[in-house]
């Protein structure tokens, strides 16, 4: 079973906090004191026995149908490519758990998490104090320089969990947000996608490269080209990096080919991808790009490339990378928008004993509840003004609850959740064993997993396999140099049962 924290909105934010919001109810006339009090010392039970148990008894009725479909002909508006891609029948009526019921009535598994937003599943009871914060009048929206108490103090929580501080070690966290130091994570910027994030990141490199503002004091490296590493594909081209939809992230991996080439011939900035867990390939590019007029702006990764074939870096490769890097001045960016959440400790880089200048965080933080990334970094890239990373409703109140929620949740089930993973890993290793001529391998790590396929073909069929046993799950194939890849990514409430059913379903397919 998983642990199920019993927590009010009290013991989350602090009575003096609500206290506060009960006195100004009382003072409006919108709520008497002692409905307020009630509502602020509810404890929720976030994740109920009775709930575990329903999870693993609704298995039995995947892919049955359990209301008559929903007949409609609302297609929406959307763009061809967009339109194109929807399944009306898979998409939601609703759903709880590891669940979703399509408009065509059955039962769905949701093995991708919805795409990896929701790693506590629908309908979770923790979020339930996202409904008394509203009840309560907690404001959603905020500004940037009105940041409510509640992202303040998600801004903290991040800050300790990235640095594996215990949330109840006031001197340790003292210390830390005080820090200047060289690589201490203690800056957070509160925005509204994973792209925002990765971009603002982008820009603190620029920052030493070119002035934000012209009142700005000369950049560190002003007049030299600045250059980022990115993961590169199979060939040594740059379509293995995924790191957002902004236009710039967007040329790193090979979109815009005539924009950028125009950027990179007047010297604006270049990129260089480098091949995947190979050192001595880094470690020359690196020394490389530290000459003439080139300088390295920045080395980007995400540890498991889910948008190539869920190939997992290793360890030791990107250790010795990031020892290149502090011998080169180079900052390091590590995008956990894939990995946030579905590991112990909540970032999967501090299980790689990695210490980045920038770690970018989402999706999974959230559980789907509202759009809210973040970038952590230090005071040493602490670089921009505030319009410079400037984003209007980052600082949602309930947003940066629904983060405290989730976190609480994974702090108290981290080793469950490596138990589930470690399950689901070893049970696909196995099948591939027996079956190596129709699985050439597995990658990825426990949760978030990929397997790999002989062809685009066999990949893509698979995945209509899955879907027709109503298992959510989907084939990489519209990169032209990826592996033939099946991705999967459970969410973190899957329990021993969920798994040996994910298992059985694709071992019965792989027969």
């Amino acid at each position: 079973m998983f642990v199920s924290p019993k927590l009010s909105l009290e013991d989350i934010l602090g009575k003096e906090y609500l206290a506060k919001i009960v006195e100004a109810n009382d003072v409006f006339g919108v709520m008497d004191a002692e409905e307020g009090k009630k509502i602020a010392a509810e404890k929720i039970d976030f994740y109920p026995e009775a709930k575990q148990a329903k999870n693993d008894e609704l298995l039995c009725k995947v892919g049955k149908e359990i209301i008559a479909p929903f007949k409609n002909d609302v297609d929406g508006a959307a763009t061809a490519a967009f339109q194109h891609a929807l399944s009306k029948d898979s998409a939601p009526i609703t759903g709880i758990c590891n669940y979703r019921v399509g408009e065509d009535g059955k039962l769905y598994l949701v093995g991708k998490s919805e795409h990896y937003h929701t790693p506590l599943g629908h309908k979770f009871d923790g979020y339930k104090l996202i409904d008394n914060a509203r009840a309560l009048g907690i404001l959603n929206a905020t500004h940037n320089n009105t940041r409510g108490f509640v992202t303040r103090l998600c801004e903290v929580r991040l800050v300790q969990s990235a640095n594996g501080i215990e949330w109840e070690d006031d001197k340790a966290t003292a210390e830390v947000l005080a820090s200047t130091e060289h690589k201490v994570l203690n800056r957070v910027i509160n925005l509204e996608t994973g792209s925002l994030a990765v971009e603002a990141g982008v820009k603190m490199m620029l920052a030493r490269f070119y002035k934000l503002s012209p009142e700005f004091p000369a950049p560190k490296y002003e007049g030299k080209t600045p250059v980022f590493f990115v993961m590169a594909d199979k060939t040594g081209a740059s379509e293995a990096n995924y790191h957002g939809t902004t236009t710039i992230t967007q040329t790193f991996r090979g979109l815009w080919p005539d924009y950028y080439k125009k950027q990179e011939e007047a010297g604006i900035y270049k990129v260089v991808p480098v091949m995947i867990n190979d050192l001595d390939d880094f470690k020359a590019k690196m020394e490389k790009y530290n000459s003439g007029n080139y300088k390295t702006a920045g080395f980007l990764h995400e540890i498991i490339l889910m948008n190539y074939g869920g190939i997992r870096l290793t360890k030791e490769f990107l250790q010795g990378a990031y020892e290149i890097c502090e011998q080169y001045d180079t900052p390091t960016l590590v995008d956990e928008i894939q990995s946030c959440m579905w590991y112990k400790g909540m970032f999967l880089f501090r299980l790689y004993d990695l210490k980045p200048d920038f770690a970018i965080v989402g999706k999974g933080f959230p559980g789907g509840e509202y759009p809210a990334s973040k970038i952590i970094t230090t005071a040493e890239m602490d670089t921009l003004n505030q319009f410079g990373a400037l984003v209007t409703n980052g600082q949602e109140e309930l947003a940066s609850l629904a983060y405290l929620i989730t976190m609480t949740f994974m702090r108290a089930n981290g080793d469950k959740v490596t138990e589930m993973g470690v399950r689901f890993e070893n049970g696909l290793r196995a099948i591939q064993a027996k079956y190596p001529e129709t699985i050439l391998k597995v990658e990825g790590l426990e949760l978030l997993a990929a397997l790999h396929f002989t062809s685009v073909e066999a990949a893509a069929g698979f995945a209509k396999k899955m879907k027709e046993a109503y298992i959510d799950a989907s084939a990489q194939t519209y990169k032209v140099n990826c592996p033939p890849a099946l991705l999967m990514k459970p969410p973190v409430i899957a329990s021993e049962a969920t798994v040996d059913y994910i298992l059985e379903v694709i071992e019965s397919l792989v027969k």
